[in-house]
């Protein structure tokens, strides 16, 4: 069985603190690869600042087309809207029989995650990985034997959200992600508006 971590998310863009995220669960955990699976809409954010999906979905591509063990899935694409995780980790499964597959996560979902559907099926069926976010915390999900919390994994104060920002305010960013996608935003006037 292949142990494949499943790193959702809107990439928006994606950065420095995502793939350093990723290679941390690669490196430190039992995970032999990683997917960053590219959420077309999260039913539990607004979608007034998001790139279009292809776009962040190339941007991803470009950010691990040097990796071996890290990959981009484009399957929510191809899903009903809005997305909903246990329904991309179902048809994962079915597709995939000798993949195990484990969420990788911020402890900042944990303040919605019973807002997601059927969170206690991902709990019974499926592992998160969590990594620690600053003034987060587990809650109640504390001590479910489903949550394998990653101390070790750095805690990056890197989001996406900022660096929108500051593009649009015309700061150079160019350490914040890796240069071809840094240089594909700037070539394509992302985020500037």
């Amino acid at each position: 069985m292949k142990k494949t971590g499943l790193f959702f998310g809107s990439f928006n863009p994606i950065h420095n603190g995502h793939l350093i995220l990723a290679n941390y669960m690669l490196e430190f955990t039992d995970l032999d690869e990683v997917w960053f699976v590219v959420s077309p809409h999260n039913p539990l954010k607004e979608q007034k600042s998001l790139l279009a999906d292809y776009h962040r979905l190339y941007l991803c591509r470009l950010a691990v087309e040097n990796q071996t063990h890290i990959k981009v899935s484009d399957i929510e694409f191809k899903m009903p809207r809005p997305s909903f995780t246990i329904d991309t980790l179902t048809w994962l499964s079915e597709k995939y029989p000798n993949s195990e597959f484990v969420l990788i996560s911020g402890a900042d979902i944990f303040k919605q995650f019973k807002k997601w559907k059927n969170y206690n099926e991902i709990l019974n069926q499926y592992s998160i990985y969590v990594y620690p976010r600053p003034n987060s915390d587990l809650g109640d999900f504390k001590e479910h034997p489903s949550i394998v919390i990653q101390n070790g994994a750095p805690q990056m104060e890197i989001s996406s959200s900022f660096i929108r920002k500051g593009i649009k305010n015309g700061k150079n960013l160019s350490y914040w992600m890796p240069k071809n996608v840094y240089d594909y935003i700037l070539e394509m006037h992302f985020y500037e508006k």
